[in-house]
C-alpha cells in the first residue's frame, strides 16, 4: 500500500545500504510475517545475502529496463514513487526545513498517520 512502518532519515553521504540495514534491524523485531522485500538498484550487491544472512527475508531487486527510453512505470516501484508524492503534499516536507533529524522523522511520520486515518474518517461519517 506504501504506507510506512519504519524509516530512517540519514545523511546524504551515507551509502543507501547502511541505513537500509539499521532501518531493516529496527523493522525485524515487529515485522514476524515479512518474507520479500522489494528495493531499487541502490540496494543492490552485499546487502541481498545480510538481509537473507541476518533477517530470513528475501530482497529483491526491481528494474528498470536499459532499452526503454523517457518515463516508463516500473512495477512494484511506483508504489515508492506514489508515497513520495502523498508525503510532498505536506509543506514541512517539500522542502529540508527541519534543523534536527528527528524533527524530519517526526514530521513523516505526522503525515504517514494523517494519510491512514483520512479513509477511516471518510468510512465514519
Amino acid at each position: 500500500m506504501g504506507l510506512i512502518r519504519s524509516l530512517s532519515v540519514q545523511p546524504a553521504d551515507r551509502p543507501d545500504g547502511d541505513g537500509a540495514k539499521w532501518v531493516l534491524q529496527k523493522v525485524a523485531v515487529t515485522a514476524t510475517r515479512l518474507t520479500l522485500i522489494w528495493a531499487d538498484g541502490g540496494y543492490a550487491g552485499k546487502l541481498i545475502a545480510w538481509v537473507k544472512d541476518i533477517c530470513g527475508w528475501r530482497l529483491e531487486i526491481v528494474k528498470r529496463s536499459d532499452d526503454v527510453k523517457g518515463f516508463k512505470v516500473v512495477p512494484k516501484r511506483w508504489i515508492v514513487e506514489r508515497t513520495f508524492a502523498w508525503l510532498y503534499g505536506y509543506r514541512r516536507l517539500s522542502k529540508d526545513y527541519e534543523y534536527l533529524v528527528s524533527s524530519s522523522e517526526n514530521m513523516i511520520y505526522i503525515a504517514m498517520i494523517q494519510l491512514m486515518l483520512r479513509p477511516l474518517a471518510m468510512n465514519s461519517t
